[in-house]
């Protein structure tokens, strides 16, 4: 039998696995919700319970797994297999990686969720075959990931790239992590929802609530995209300003990696993208610092939800 691999997606709310060829070819898919409250032991168990579905979908005995990579939502110290801070889950500080090689003699490898879904776009994504490319995906929070020679960016302690957290505006609003102005309290889902119920409370008219079964509790990406699709004039206000922040924040990150490309995903983008990558496209070809030598591409991220896993598994496989 071919080398086969497991690629999983851990999330705050799901745990996605998948089956995953050398070649790149998904043979199963599975998921299950994240026990987000639960204690790290519980975790793993649900962990090892998906693989093992995984491996009865393929008929795949445990001898037969090659590697295992993992995305994890946090900061990873991957050369070390150790999760510093993991604020959406209940796994810091926990020795994952440990627990699992107790179980499966394959190679195991974890990184951070959004360095492992610019690895897959650069294995078979929009990215492919390009070595010098950074990653922005927007969603809940915003991540960020960058390849330099076709390795990931990694600093001292695998907390290098967060570029969710780059400060923007220093009279910003305030985010999660404690600071004002990052890209993320700017450009996030969460920060879009924030803007828009500010600007209803004020007054202003918006079909988001009707869109959303009159709730604004939480306003999901698919709500923005409809409502931008029906040309409300509140929520197109709202994201072109992120769209401006995005490239902005593009132009900074071209100056700094002076990058083949910029990939774009995550959720926001996903749905938003029609309306969002011409305005982040104008804002990074029309920076006067790099007009006339600027090659940097935006790209929208064409892997969806296999992009972690695939990126898990790239990770794992090459090493």
């Amino acid at each position: 039998m071919s080398p086969h691999f497991i690629g999983i997606d851990i999330g705050g709310t799901k745990i996605a696995g998948a089956v995953v060829t050398a070649q790149g070819k998904i043979l199963s898919r599975a998921k299950i919700t994240s026990p987000a409250k639960s204690n790290p032991k519980n975790i793993l168990k649900c962990l090892v319970e998906l693989i093992e579905d995984l491996q009865e979908s393929v008929n795949l005995k445990t001898s037969q797994i090659q590697g295992i990579g993992l995305g994890v939502p946090g900061i990873v110290d991957t050369d070390n297999d150790y999760i510093l801070a993991a604020p959406n889950i209940n796994l810091s500080g926990f020795p994952l990686s440990a627990q699992l090689k107790k179980k499966y003699s394959a190679k195991i490898r974890m990184t951070n969720d959004v360095n492992a879904g610019l690895l897959g776009e650069a294995w078979l994504g929009q990215a492919r075959g390009l070595r010098q490319v950074v990653g922005i995906f927007p969603g809940t929070g915003v991540g960020g990931a960058v390849l330099i020679d076709g390795k990931l960016l990694l600093g001292t302690q695998g907390a290098a790239t967060e570029l969710g957290h780059m400060i923007m505006d220093v009279d910003g609003p305030l985010c999660h992590c404690g600071n004002h102005g990052c890209l993320e309290a700017m450009t996030s889902r969460w920060a879009i929802e924030r803007d828009i119920k500010t600007l209803i409370k004020k007054g202003h008219k918006s079909i988001v609530k009707d869109l959303n079964n009159g709730s604004l509790t939480t306003i999901k990406s698919r709500v923005l995209k409809e409502a931008l699709q029906k040309k409300d004039v509140l929520v197109r206000s709202v994201v072109k300003r992120v769209s401006v922040v995005l490239g902005q924040a593009c132009i900074s990150i071209n100056h700094v990696f002076n990058p083949q490309a910029i990939v774009l995903g995550g959720g926001v983008i996903k749905a938003c993208g029609f309306f969002m990558l011409p305005i982040i496209e104008k804002a990074l070809t029309g920076d006067p610092f790099f007009k006339g030598f600027n090659t940097c591409r935006i790209l929208q991220s064409s892997l969806g939800d296999d992009a972690v896993v695939l990126g898990a598994v790239h990770l794992v496989k090459s090493h």
